[in-house]
């Protein structure tokens, strides 16, 4: 294993995921970093060798290894990997979309980056045409370059998608396809051979498969470290109550419950489907009933995603109806939607809610802007996961985290203490 270059690691970011990538990029470097620092000084330990002169025998190595006839830098100190390949993106004005990638990929292991959710405007064809693209724009974006880095010889491919596409159309209700599954027999028809993704809507999604994995991750910690900023969760006190916005929200919300030790509720809605959501007013809840009590506390809530809102609003509001002090949301991918943020802060200007905490998982400029807004930073739990994809080491404690969110718990409760 090599901490410093050569590294066949390589990062390709379309246009949408390149913000999220750029942030991956920074911890990956910090990781590696890291990573030979702790290494050069155990062994110079160990070996009772001077740390520069271990230090020039590890790049010497490295350049013998190297198809080039040696590697550019200080051969005193660490080397930084250069992970971000350079990729021109066309966009022509049919719709049509091209990907060159313009360095060498050839026998590395690449990893695709695209947020297909980020409709900010991008600067396409060197800056000269502004645009802002659609999911399907997005798809198509990365199908191409997928075919792209194929097509230069990578030795393999995995795609890094915070959002997984289509991750609503699951199963089937009547004449209708299973895009989510669609889009895997796609991807692996390719040659992907892995997915990262983050809290995918359904775990059925993975039965899609024949070969390739999914990775999915969850934001669980990064949120409950956000939440203990503005909620004393080393509190003995029953005033803190986790809210399961909906049937389907059980699981998720138990997980908090277990993991804060705290009582868990849930919401119960009863739904008109004969109405059609198109917005965050004309959503087809009918009637909302509670199952436990919030009165005198704070509510938490936790969704895998948010996109009109509606549903999220009607249930902030009826929780402070309920007698609840503050009401706390946690959204892992916030979309929002239409023009969910303007009627955020319609109820926020109400006082029916408190906070949302969302990831970086879905780029959105003007949501960094509200006071009501809180962004968790995920980038680092994807380089973590980046790095040990790629040197072959297991995942386990990250894609479980209930150990380090008790340990969390429990610091807090030993700072109030002392």
């Amino acid at each position: 294993m090599t901490y410093s270059e050569p590294t066949d690691l390589a990062i390709v970011a379309c246009p949408g995921g390149e913000k999220f990538a750029d942030e991956t990029i920074k911890h990956l470097n910090h990781i590696y970093s890291r990573r030979f620092r702790q290494k050069s000084d155990v062994l110079a330990k160990r070996y009772e060798v001077d740390r520069v002169n271990l230090v020039k025998d590890v790049n010497f190595y490295n350049d013998l290894q190297t198809s080039d006839i040696c590697i550019r830098g200080d051969i005193t100190k660490y080397r930084a990997p250069d992970f971000k390949v350079k990729t021109r993106f066309t966009w022509f004005m049919n719709g049509e979309v091209k990907t060159e990638i313009l360095d060498c990929v050839r026998g590395k292991d690449v990893f695709i980056f695209q947020d297909v959710e980020n409709h900010q405007t991008l600067e396409l064809n060197e800056g000269k045409n502004p645009i802002s693209l659609s999911v399907n724009d997005h798809i198509m974006s990365l199908l191409v370059t997928i075919d792209a880095v194929r097509h230069a010889g990578a030795r393999k491919i995995s795609l890094v998608l915070p959002v997984y596409p289509y991750s609503r159309q699951h199963k089937k209700k009547g004449r209708e396809g299973l895009t989510a599954s669609l889009l895997g027999h796609l991807y692996e028809s390719l040659g992907v051979e892995q997915i990262i993704t983050l809290d995918i809507h359904s775990r059925e999604i993975e039965n899609a498969f024949m070969k390739a994995r999914i990775e999915n991750l969850h934001a669980s910690y990064q949120i409950i470290r956000e939440l203990a900023k503005i909620v004393d969760l080393a509190s003995e006190k029953d005033d803190f109550v986790v809210v399961s916005p909906d049937t389907g929200a059980i699981d998720r919300n138990k997980f908090y419950a277990t993991g804060l030790q705290r009582p868990l509720a849930m919401l119960y809605k009863e739904r008109d489907y004969s109405v059609i959501t198109q917005d965050a007013k004309t959503t087809n809840i009918s009637s909302v009933k509670l199952l436990g009590d919030v009165k005198g506390k704070v509510a938490f809530l936790a969704d895998d995603m948010l996109g009109t809102g509606g549903t999220l609003l009607k249930a902030m509001e009826f929780l402070k109806e309920q007698g609840a002090t503050k009401v706390i949301a946690a959204i892992s991918l916030p979309f929002f939607t239409g023009n969910a943020i303007e009627l955020f802060d319609e109820a926020y200007r109400k006082g029916n809610f408190y906070r949302i905490i969302g990831t970086n998982a879905v780029y959105h400029e003007e949501l960094l802007t509200k006071e009501w807004y809180i962004k968790t930073n995920v980038s680092g739990l994807f380089a973590q996961v980046i790095s040990r994809v790629h040197h072959d080491q297991s995942l386990s404690d990250l894609l479980d985290n209930r150990n380090i969110i008790e340990k969390l718990v429990k610091q807090d409760k030993s700072a109030e203490i002392e």
